[in-house]
């Protein structure tokens, strides 16, 4: 039986007018006109949505900006600021010897600290071998090394991309790594611990229910360790669950009742347990390539995929975001091209202010392709940026 606290996929449709498509995307008037000069009619049907302009520079704690989570119109309080290490993975990875820009965990958390940043969530504990504590702190040791550092410069970590077992059932082995990243998770004082995938990539309702069998053993040991276990979803999550229809020669079914693979997911799996990192750009690439389904009868139906009402139904069960931008592109196939936080079209003002719970949520600014091989200090600057933009956001 599903569990408690789940709710139904939203079932209606846009409208026809221009108006109320504009309005239900949440796009402001001259944007969605711009958009429909440059791309064409068939494009915003497509549909480009959450647009806004860019959002103006803030000021960073190395600008004298010393909110300390006291300004109430602030959508995302400064103790919530947040930023996913995997943006900057190259200065992380540098060798110090050879450059003045930060290099490795330590270093880089300095600038992130004076940045403004108050969160970090880790993407693995891998660094340069000639970085401080040496090449791979995925150890106890290296644990109380990255949290006195943390300490050092005010930072928390809120989580981490770690090990999830592959193996279903569990091996002992995969058991015994898996307790063994929760006991790093807790020395560093994550509270959470993750994976940078989704729960499966399968389509089909058998996959996805050994999936929540699977979250929900592991969650179940994750909480008697003290630790929400999190997946984090890319879009092919929130495409149509295939569960019912015609058979393919392999007996798997071809059509669905319209319920998206992670709200079956979130339905099938226990609130106590399993918790979710909505990467709200990948949330919004699935809205504009997932919107139209084939139902068990054959009839197409079109259903558009809204992100920030998800989280709103289920709130609790999304205490980490990824905030990550993007500028509207229909040619990309995405929908969107991948671009600072705050300097794309993703209206975030709009989404904060949707989900609400601005004190339980914590949004890490990330960017997949920040780092620059020809720019060594690009991903820097980027997360600097990203800080700024976020720290800017006003409730209306």
């Amino acid at each position: 039986m599903p569990f408690p606290r789940s709710s139904s996929p939203a079932s209606s449709s846009p409208s026809s007018s221009e108006e109320s498509l504009r309005r239900a995307l949440g796009v402001h008037r001259r944007r969605f006109l711009t958009t429909c000069t440059a791309v064409g009619a068939a494009a915003v049907a497509a549909p480009v949505f959450g647009a806004s302009p860019a959002l103006a520079h803030g000021r960073g704690r190395d600008d004298d900006d010393h909110d300390h989570g006291h300004d109430r119109k602030a959508l995302v309080p400064a103790d919530k600021r947040g930023l996913i290490l995997y943006t900057v993975r190259d200065a992380i990875g540098r060798d110090p010897g050879t450059t003045e820009l930060p290099s490795g965990f330590r270093e880089v958390f300095r600038e992130l600290s004076r940045y403004g940043y108050r969160q970090i969530e880790f993407a693995g504990y891998g660094q340069h071998a000639n970085a401080p504590g040496g090449a791979n702190l995925d150890s106890v040791a290296g644990a109380r090394l990255l949290r006195s550092w943390l300490d050092d410069y005010g930072l928390r970590a809120r989580g981490n991309h770690g090990f999830i077992p592959g193996s279903w059932p569990l091996t002992t082995p995969d058991l015994d790594r898996f307790k063994q990243a929760l006991e790093i998770a807790n020395i560093l004082g994550t509270g959470h611990m993750g994976t940078g995938g989704d729960p499966t990539w399968g389509s089909t309702k058998a996959e996805w229910d050994e999936a929540a069998d699977k979250w929900n053993t592991l969650g179940a040991i994750a909480r008697r360790a003290g630790i929400k276990l999190y997946t984090h979803n890319h879009d092919t999550a929130y495409d149509f669950l295939l569960d019912g229809g015609p058979l393919d020669t392999q007996g798997r079914p071809t059509r669905s009742s319209g319920i998206r693979k992670l709200e079956y997911f979130l339905r099938h799996t226990d609130p106590r347990n399993v918790y979710l990192e909505m990467d709200v750009f990948w949330a919004h690439v699935a809205r504009y390539k997932f919107h139209t389904f084939t139902a068990h009868d054959g009839t197409r139906v079109r259903r558009i995929f809204d992100p920030a009402a998800l989280v709103a139904r289920q709130n609790k069960r999304y205490p980490l975001f990824h905030a990550k931008d993007g500028v509207v592109n229909p040619a990309s196939g995405m929908g969107y091209d991948m671009v600072p936080f705050g300097t794309g079209d993703i209206d975030y003002r709009r989404f904060f202010s949707r989900v609400g719970q601005r004190n339980f949520h914590n949004p890490m600014v990330e960017q997949d392709n920040a780092p620059n091989g020809s720019v060594p200090g690009q991903s820097l600057e980027h997360a600097r940026t990203g800080y700024r933009n976020l720290a800017t956001l006003r409730r209306h």
